[in-house]
């Protein structure tokens, strides 16, 4: 599980409303080459269930809150996301799932790379024949 953290982002609180903010290799380890967000998931469903041979990720909960599940082929971890100004790095060669979503909740995912449909393992056997080399 080495790498995984747990960052906390610059944070003004203001009357008029709260303002938060990322930077990519500031506040991220990496360069921001993709952006992408979930919403709408309906309850009880799951997100993921992959990992990423290079791609690495900075996962927000912007509004609400869901569970990711880290897994390094070893030993699995549960990060509960509810606050928009603490974000999860994953980095490349962990698979994810993302699950537990509120009502509402909008996840914010800054990835290293450009999406690459060969970077994705989506077997978990494979996967742990991979990390195991």
């Amino acid at each position: 599980m080495d790498g995984i953290r747990l960052i906390d982002l610059p944070k003004f609180l203001d009357a008029r409303g709260n303002l938060s903010f990322i930077e990519g290799e500031r506040h991220v380890p990496f360069h921001i080459a993709r952006t992408y967000w979930i919403y709408d998931v309906p309850g009880g469903e799951v997100r993921g269930g992959h990992a990423y041979r290079k791609n690495r990720e900075f996962i927000v909960a912007l509004s609400g809150s869901f569970d990711v599940t880290l897994d390094d082929g070893k030993q699995r971890r549960v990060y509960s996301l509810n606050r928009s100004y603490t974000g999860l790095y994953v980095p490349e060669g962990i698979w994810r799932q993302m699950d537990n979503f509120s009502t509402n909740s909008l996840a914010l995912v800054l990835a290293s790379t450009g999406f690459d449909r060969s970077d994705y393992i989506y077997d978990y056997d494979e996967f742990v024949k991979t990390v195991s080399r």
